[in-house]
């Protein structure tokens, strides 16, 4: 082993909103917060998921090659229906794509992610 893990990045154009979305959505709270910084996780010096500030965020278009998806996050769920109704809630969109196991959104700074089931 090299090292260990220690964090996600997220480019996005507002830190605030983006590590909302995502403390909800994955039940963590902020860790460290700054102007263009901000960490959520489960406790301090767990790997957790950063959100930074960037002034012109390229959005991908999933899933159009010209503008891939760059990474996603998978979030596993007990019942598909339930978790859309609250992803959706919380400003995410559905990106119409999945099957009985899994669907596709995209976060409110168009990142894609799935929830799938367990």
């Amino acid at each position: 082993m090299i090292g260990k893990w220690q964090s996600l990045v997220i480019d996005c154009e507002d830190p605030d909103t983006l590590a909302a979305f995502y403390q909800e959505l994955l039940g963590m709270d902020r860790i460290q917060e700054h102007e263009d910084w901000i960490s959520i996780g489960d406790a301090t010096g767990r790997p957790g998921v950063d959100f930074q500030r960037v002034e012109r965020l390229v959005r991908p278009q999933w899933p159009d090659a010209e503008h891939p998806q760059q990474m996603h996050v998978d979030v596993l769920v007990e019942d598909l229906e339930a978790a859309e109704a609250e992803v959706l809630r919380l400003g995410a969109a559905s990106l119409n794509a999945g099957s009985k196991t899994f669907r596709a959104y995209k976060d409110p700074s168009g990142h894609p992610f799935c929830l799938v089931l367990t």
